[in-house]
């Protein structure tokens, strides 16, 4: 909702802007169609990679924290627009399941808003349960679905 890039930009310096995580890359900014619930605008996509000390519990609290403080309220509609959306994605190796916090994220695999952005960053990178490559999750992805388109800016 509202200026999608710049909403991203504010959450991308929030996330290098504390003092326990360090922002170590990024990826292009995509367009993206939107997942489940379609019937909204496209989305604003992107990855980053981060270095930090906090636990994922912990660390799951900072970026919600970072999300409300840019104007992010909790919506209705599950997979509706909202302002901005910062996920945990991958921690290491680690694989987590707490009552709201699944680690490596659950659908990520299904998702080529994800899978591409993280592609950027490491295509060669392994999820930790399905034992295959970022790149390879996204060759698996139907090429007719889901399409996303890269920002020129």
């Amino acid at each position: 909702m509202g200026d999608k890039l710049e909403n991203c930009r504010r959450g991308i310096a929030a996330v290098a802007e504390h003092p326990e995580m360090i922002l170590k890359s990024q990826a292009r900014f995509y367009k993206t169609a939107p997942v489940g619930y379609t019937e909204q605008d496209w989305f604003v996509n992107t990855a980053v990679g981060v270095t930090t000390t906090l636990l994922p519990k912990v660390l799951l609290t900072e970026i919600q924290t970072i999300q409300t403080a840019i104007g992010r309220k909790r919506s209705a509609i599950r997979f509706g627009p909202r302002i901005l959306d910062l996920d945990i994605l991958l921690y290491g190796e680690e694989t987590l399941q707490l009552e709201n916090l699944t680690i490596p994220h659950p659908r990520m695999h299904l998702r080529r808003f994800v899978l591409q952005p993280l592609c950027d960053l490491a295509p060669d990178l392994i999820h930790p349960v399905l034992k295959k490559s970022m790149k390879t999750l996204l060759q698996e992805l139907n090429p007719d679905e889901q399409p996303v388109e890269v920002m020129d800016v």
